[in-house]
């Protein structure tokens, strides 16, 4: 591997985007589209065999200065280990499976060619995130993927609801990248680098990385702010970021409102990639979050995110909502990992998520797309009879979800999590991570019987989607099911990840799965389902989602709205101060010029003498008229006053 073939990776798909961005033809874009993430998944997959010939602790670093002035020298870069390779490969894999089924999704869109453009402008931002080795270009590219999302999540802008959420993603998001940018601030002030690994020679030459950012003087720095540790304040400010994106409470609302977009759009950003940059950022600068004593904080928010977004799902209709708060759950169990036992952990879980979720997101675009676009799972039932493929695949999906044991990927990687977490003996992110999975099985079951078990509630007769899309969901089922144990005897270990199985552990896993199962069954097999029937959890609260958006309107927004109506009364004040201000100086400025100037100096002093002078010299001049009994006449009364006068002296 050289920089030159690293960069095609992110390149390809951007290259990509400008070619479709002025295309109006949906299918040539759909195909320029999928070419281009093929040729990026089989580099991805070659840099990946790169990368398995490594020892567990190495890399290769390819660096080039991209800004310099005076003595700031400001790097870019990428990195090629085993995380950021198996990251790129199932990005761009799971991403090539999403771009095939959008052709038959998206296929009656007439905007399809500016959807394929967005799709591959977002896979080159997540994949430039990936494969950064500094943090400012991760940062650009976290940026990217954030105004790709918004695109797509809004791209039926004509929907209220799609415009609204877009909006509401791309606000909330902020919130956490603001954070993140400030922590990028903080590490290049006091580290003196934002390189994650830097490399002994200059230029793009291969070699061995030897030193993270926190061993280039972050972790050593004695300043404190505001009495914490400058470490531990780099490593808060980035974890925002990762809740942001991630959508961990308490920024967690915008990700199910993303729903209102496209089926594949929910698959691509709920799944493998934007959602679980927030999770690769933890695990990327795992030193630092060591460092800064944090990873604590990152399992309990975690773990409390797991369960309440697990709760909120219990109450919700919508089939792609149930599945969002469900990757909101998982991604909490992902932090937990990384709280409790490091990379090899929280990664194991995000790479087999991304292909089950990936799934299940997928199988509920291919339900919508056979229900004529409903998405009610109280509209829904009988599936199963008019709808095989999409209902196994499905539910294979629902299977590795659960974590069932033994027999899918989920399992092996929740396992791991429980796992680590009992040994580190934090027993209450223990319990709490395995409750969340208890009532992830309860919901998959729920939804599964209201889709596919009696007959069709909905208007029209459902239908299968074709193979374009139905074939992805076949691939997809294969990994769901298959890979837990290939991943965990592989690629958990070159994480340097330690297998740990204790039995009360398994046991507590097999109960949580197959407990929850059996609790779904007996709540809702027995009942009449959709219609009129009333959900034996249809309680006010989950209904609600815990009434969060009600409570920022109510809280947050109102403070915010009171924030800006006092700003503008202060705007209006310093208006009108400024106003009288100018007034006053008008005023004056006027009575200087027009008293002062004309009326004093001008009439009295410098200008009315000369004027004065000036028409006493024309009145002596009009006497010398040059006619000598005029003359005379002047003399001769002269010398009669000069006589009176001496006269009158004497």
């Amino acid at each position: 591997m050289n920089v030159y073939t690293m960069a095609l990776i992110p390149l390809l798909p951007l290259l990509a985007a400008l070619v479709t961005c002025a295309m109006k033809n949906g299918r040539h874009a759909s195909r320029i589209a999928i070419l281009a993430m093929l040729v990026s998944c089989q580099i991805a997959i070659f840099a990946l065999g790169e990368a398995w010939k490594m020892p567990p602790d190495s890399l290769q670093v390819f660096n080039f200065t991209w800004l310099s002035a005076g003595e700031v020298t400001i790097n870019f870069g990428f990195l090629l280990d085993h995380l950021s390779a198996a990251m790129a490969a199932m990005v761009t894999f799971v991403g090539l499976l999403i771009f095939t089924f959008s052709i038959g999704y998206m296929e009656k869109d007439p905007r399809m060619a500016r959807f394929f453009c967005y799709l591959s402008l977002f896979a080159s931002g997540m994949l430039g995130l990936i494969l950064a080795n500094n943090l400012l270009l991760m940062f650009m590219c976290w940026e990217i993927v954030g105004v790709a999302s918004y695109l797509l999540i809004s791209f039926w802008y004509h929907k209220p609801e799609a415009a609204a959420a877009g909006k509401k993603a791309f606000i909330v998001t902020r919130i956490g990248d603001l954070g993140f940018l400030l922590g990028i601030l903080l590490a290049y002030k006091y580290g003196g680098t934002l390189d994650l690994y830097m490399a002994p020679t200059k230029g793009m030459e291969v070699t061995a990385g030897t030193g993270l950012l926190e061993v280039n003087g972050l972790s050593a720095v004695t300043a404190t702010i505001g009495g914490i540790k400058v470490v531990t304040v780099v490593s808060l400010l980035l974890f925002c970021g990762a809740i942001g994106k991630s959508g961990q409470l308490p920024l967690h609302v915008w990700l199910p409102d993303a729903m209102e977009g496209p089926t594949p759009v929910s698959a691509l950003i709920h799944a493998a990639t934007m959602v679980a940059a927030g999770v690769f950022l933890v695990a990327r600068a795992m030193p630092i979050f060591e460092a800064g004593e944090v990873l604590p904080l990152v399992a309990w928010v975690g773990a409390i995110t797991a369960l309440v977004a697990a709760f909120i799902a219990l109450g919700q209709y919508d089939i792609k909502r149930i599945l969002a708060y469900s990757t909101v759950s998982q991604l909490g169990l992902m932090m937990v990992g990384l709280g409790v036992g490091g990379v090899a952990v929280g990664m194991f879980h995000l790479l087999t998520h991304a292909f089950f979720k990936a799934l299940l997101f997928l199988g509920a675009g291919s339900i919508i797309h056979g229900c004529h676009e409903e998405q009610d799972i109280r509209k829904m039932g009988g599936l199963w009879k008019s709808m095989r493929t999409t209902s196994i695949t499905y539910l294979c999906g629902t299977a590795a979800l659960i974590a069932l044991p033994y027999v899918t990927a989920g399992f092996y990687s929740k396992d791991q999590i429980l796992a680590a977490a009992y040994q580190k003996g934090m027993m209450p992110v223990f319990w709490i991570a395995a409750a969340a999975s208890l009532l992830t099985a309860v919901y998959m079951t729920r939804q599964c019987l209201y889709v596919f078990r009696g007959d069709y509630r909905g208007e029209g007769t459902p239908h299968e989607s074709p193979g374009v899309m139905t074939m992805p969901l076949c691939i997809l089922a294969v990994f769901a099911l298959g890979m837990g144990a290939v991943f965990e005897g592989t690629l958990f270990q070159k994480f340097e990840g330690k297998i740990l199985h204790p039995q009360f552990v398994i046991m507590v896993s097999i109960a949580v799965a197959v407990g929850g199962v059996v609790i779904g069954w007996l709540v809702y097999a027995g009942r009449r389902l959709g219609g009129v029937a009333k959900d034996p959890l249809a309680v006010a609260p989950l209904e609600n989602k815990l009434w969060f958006d009600e409570l920022y309107e109510n809280t947050v927004l109102r403070l915010w709205n009171l924030t800006a109506l006092v700003w503008e009364q202060i705007n209006e004040l310093l208006l009108f101060a400024r106003d009288m201000f100018v007034a006053v100086a008008r005023a004056l400025s006027s009575a200087f010029a027009i008293g002062g100037d004309r009326r004093l100096i001008d009439a009295f002093a410098f200008d009315g003498l000369c004027d004065r002078l000036r028409e006493s010299g024309r009145h002596v001049n009009d006497r010398q008229d040059g006619f000598l009994s005029g003359y005379l006449r002047l003399i001769a009364l002269g010398a009669v006053l000069l006589g009176v006068l001496i006269f009158w002296i004497r």
